[in-house]
């Protein structure tokens, strides 16, 4: 039997020491990164539905390195529909470094990719309104719809002026709703008039998406809306006028919506609750915490759908409950 030389099982036996040296972290980030360089792999040759990609790369947690690799090889990809499913994949990664990229696909020729290139730039809240503003005259009705909701999403004022005088010229009801609302998401309180001539609408919808914007920029007309939406007798209304009060400061909306805590409604209850503990109202976490842990049947399930859409934990729960003193 051959023997092997003195050197090379010297080097062997350092490789092997050195990998098992290897903190067991390191170790797991390689797999990660192995795991993530096969599912991009799959995407880029077209082998992986967009949403299984999506969730796949996210539960590695290795979104930037996924970004990395696929704005390496998305030179290579050429058949359009691929393209498309390509950037919805970096779009859905949600990481700063597939900013730039989605910059260039934002002027793309192809609708599909420009849309969700330009959702991609609304989810990492891209501040590059320098390229998103002109699209708000694209030809592509979804390209219009998602600029909306990513100017919006910038927080910028500057942004609404553009916003409103698109609104006024958009012949889509859906994609004017959007725009109406993304002013109000932009923050600039001088286009609070102009909002306000669409609160006598024709469009049910164009006058709920005028007062949303309204409440988001704190104005009174806005939240008036609301409050007449709030006295409804009608359950399925005065949810309506709840709705109006997503993303409000606690601050303005702390007098309209704290006696829902207690409305025979507990969808209602349990989702002002939850608006309320949204806008800075950290207790409203507790209070419903605790009144599902007392409540029962359908009245349960309306305080757990709220938790759930707020991630609340286990070991959050159970801190919760025994602060309270109903489990030890």
């Amino acid at each position: 039997m051959r023997t092997l030389p003195a050197c090379l099982l010297l080097v062997l036996a350092f490789t092997s020491s050195a990998v098992l040296a290897t903190p067991p972290s390191v170790q797991k980030r390689q797999e990660r990164r192995g795991e993530t360089r096969a599912l991009v792999k799959d995407v880029l040759d077209g082998r992986l539905p967009v949403p299984t990609a999506i969730s796949r790369l996210r539960i590695l947690r290795e979104e930037a390195f996924a970004a990395g690799l696929i704005i390496e090889n998305i030179d290579q990809v050429l058949e359009p529909r691929r393209l498309r499913d390509v950037t919805a994949v970096l779009a859905g990664l949600e990481t700063r470094a597939a900013e730039p990229t989605l910059v260039d696909l934002a002027g793309h020729e192809d609708g599909p990719v420009r849309m969700y290139a330009v959702q991609g730039l609304g989810k990492v809240r891209s501040r590059r309104v320098d390229v998103m503003l002109p699209l708000l005259e694209d030809k592509s009705l979804g390209v219009r719809r998602e600029v909306a909701r990513a100017l919006g999403a910038t927080g910028n004022p500057q942004v609404g002026k553009a916003l409103l005088a698109a609104a006024r010229a958009e012949a889509d009801p859906q994609t004017r709703v959007m725009m109406l609302e993304a002013v109000g998401a932009a923050g600039d309180k001088k286009q609070a008039p102009g909002l306000e001539t669409f609160l006598d609408d024709s469009s049910e919808s164009t006058r709920f998406a005028a007062a949303r914007g309204l409440c988001l920029l704190g104005d009174p007309e806005g939240f008036a809306f609301a409050r007449k939406l709030l006295a409804s007798e009608d359950k399925h209304v005065r949810r309506q006028g709840l709705a109006l009060y997503e993303g409000v400061s606690v601050k303005q909306s702390s007098a309209a919506l704290r006696p829902l805590l207690e409305d025979k409604d507990r969808t209602l209850a349990a989702g002002a609750a939850r608006v309320l503990y949204q806008g800075g109202d950290k207790t409203m976490m507790s209070w419903l915490v605790l009144a599902s842990w007392n409540a029962k049947g359908e009245e349960k399930l309306a305080y757990e759908k709220e938790l759930e859409t707020l991630h609340l934990a286990d070991d959050e729960r159970k801190a919760l409950l025994r602060k309270a003193g109903v489990v030890k």
